[in-house]
């Protein structure tokens, strides 16, 4: 595997918005593939309204990577609100400690990680996914995966990440495995 040089940045939820339209269009490729393509959901637009909604989230943080300026990948997440449906929505198939981290705004929800299909299997997705997460005050780390994203979902159980169950993000959403990562 080549290195890739690149660099990465941090965004809050304020100075994101001038790379907004930039994220976007990373997002509209990665998605340009099938069972996403036409699926309502994931179209450009959907993807945009639940983005800009997540800026103003407590603790709201995007860590990017480019290449020669242009993103290639990035990752966005806040802290885990206690009372986020999905999140209840798995009762007591989430661990104790975990609710308890949740309760005190101590749980990361990491809410998406892409890589351009051109860069992936470089190791930028577990880079951007370790910087975001060193970075972070929360001590505890949660994120939902389609259940049909093999790729994602075999990654993210190698980096040490946990299944606590099936969720909907809402009705015409996919569905989605809940997963947590033990604090080290």
């Amino acid at each position: 595997m080549k290195p890739v040089d690149a660099e990465y940045q941090r965004y809050d939820g304020a100075s994101v918005k001038a790379i907004t339209d930039e994220m976007v269009e990373v997002y509209a490729r990665v998605y340009d593939t099938p069972p996403y393509i036409g699926d309502p959901f994931f179209s450009v637009d959907s993807f945009r309204g639940r983005l800009e909604a997540a800026f103003c989230s407590e603790g709201f943080e995007t860590v990017t990577v480019r290449r020669d300026g242009q993103i290639i990948g990035y990752v966005h997440g806040a802290t885990l609100p206690a009372d986020k449906p999905w999140w209840l929505s798995l009762g007591d198939r989430r661990p104790t400690q975990l609710q308890v981290l949740a309760d005190a705004q101590q749980v990361f929800w990491l809410r998406e990680l892409m890589v351009l299909p051109e860069y992936q299997g470089q190791g930028l997705g577990r880079k951007i996914h370790d910087t975001v997460i060193s970075g972070r005050a929360e001590s505890a780390t949660t994120l939902t995966c389609i259940i049909d994203n093999q790729p994602a979902h075999d990654a993210y159980l190698r980096w040490g990440y946990m299944l606590m169950g099936e969720i909907k993000h809402a009705p015409e959403s996919p569905t989605y495995n809940a997963m947590y990562l033990p604090s080290s």
